[in-house]
């Protein structure tokens, strides 16, 4: 490695699409495509505290051998580990928190490569030239979110601290169909699951559309049920409209759009990206919106059809995004979800490392708990 030099880019977009999405490995949310969406859309970029700002190593003769999608952070909105607290101590004890290096999917809570790598021996290096950015730059820290978990030894054979959260993924046991899965539940719960899809469905009529059948007016109408939820969760939005159509251009058939008509009006909405066939594939659930409350049609759409389309895909797990308790009774089940996390204040360092040493205590209690409490069968 003494020959290789890490720099760090201005944007995705100047890499060639080829080279970054051999390293990629298939996952939607670390490909080229995605990626330069979000800076193309004006997602990432200029006045939204999200700077594209790559860090890479390349071979001699200029092709990629690693990289990180990483960001100059000024917050610490769409990362969904959430690090206020540590931002309010830090400033409270005379320090600057912001800006900050993330390396993540943007607004994507979805487990995934981080560390893009020809060879693991790219690790260390590639990890190490994120922390001298962070200290010749004065940053406090540097965040990598959502890992995938053959990459956390990566981290943490670098020194970096690993915290732990809990997500609720629902797994695909080989099901025919969705009365196969329910037929592995709790009579009582499978009872409740059929109810909550009747009445659904008996309100609205639902279409799963995926690549050339997503025409422009569903984009429009997916929007405003977008924006309505964006503006109810954070504020205001993260994704610019234009972002919709370039996830179109460039990721088509990855895209699977669940629409709920009244007639010929959509009244909701709920987007998933579709996962390589690594570990089986995924369907990841990303975003849900609506003009008109329907009773249960959030679990329907959100849920029960994309585990519906999973089933009918062959997919081996549905990732349905961050929190939410309430989907552990439909099925979905706590699974672990790692972070990684360098600071270069060593005496705030030690502090976060002693705080983290007892949540992940105490989240390892809580997935015991919480695999109690699924609705399938017992014994």
């Amino acid at each position: 490695m003494s020959d290789r030099i890490a720099k760090i880019g201005g944007s995705v977009g100047a890499f060639a699409a080829e080279e970054w999405d051999a390293l990629a490995g298939g996952n939607p949310f670390v490909s080229h495509a995605f990626l330069t969406a979000l800076e193309d859309s004006g997602s990432v970029g200029p006045g939204t505290g999200w700077q594209s700002a790559p860090i890479v190593i390349e071979s001699e003769d200029g092709g990629l051998l690693a990289a990180l999608p990483a960001y100059l952070k000024g917050h610490s909105q769409g990362e969904y580990v959430f690090d206020h607290a540590w931002a309010d101590a830090y400033q409270r004890a005379g320090g600057d928190y912001y800006p900050k290096l993330q390396i993540a999917a943007p607004f994507t809570p979805a487990t995934g490569p981080r560390l893009l790598l020809s060879d693991d021996s790219l690790a260390r290096p590639l990890l190490a030239a994120a922390e001298q950015v962070c200290a010749q730059n004065h940053f406090s820290s540097a965040h990598a979110t959502f890992i995938e978990p053959g990459q956390v030894p990566l981290f943490e054979a670098a020194g970096w601290m690993t915290r732990r959260d809990i997500q609720y993924h629902w797994h695909n046991r080989g099901y025919e169909d969705f009365d196969g899965f329910l037929g592995e539940l709790a009579s009582r719960k499978r009872r409740a699951l059929r109810k909550e899809r009747a009445a659904a469905q008996s309100e609205v009529r639902i279409e799963r559309l995926r690549g050339d059948a997503i025409r422009p007016e569903h984009w429009d109408a997916f929007w405003i049920f977008y924006q309505d939820t964006g503006a109810r969760k954070w504020g205001s939005p993260y994704l610019t409209r234009a972002a919709f159509d370039l996830f179109q251009e460039r990721m088509g058939e990855a895209l699977l759009l669940v629409l709920a008509f009244d007639g010929d009006e959509p009244i909701a909405g709920a987007l998933n990206f579709i996962g390589p066939a690594k570990d089986g594939g995924a369907l990841y659930g990303r975003y849900w919106g609506c003009t008109r409350d329907v009773r249960f049609l959030h679990f329907e759409l959100c849920y029960y059809q994309a585990i519906d389309a999973a089933i009918e895909l062959g997919l081996a797990r549905v990732e349905a995004g961050a929190q939410g308790g309430h989907k552990l009774a439909r099925g979905y089940e706590p699974v672990e979800t790692i972070s990684a996390h360098w600071i270069a204040d060593p005496g705030f360092s030690a502090a976060v490392e002693d705080f983290l040493e007892r949540e992940r205590q105490g989240v390892a209690i809580e997935k015991l708990h919480l695999e109690e409490l699924t609705p399938f069968k017992k014994g």
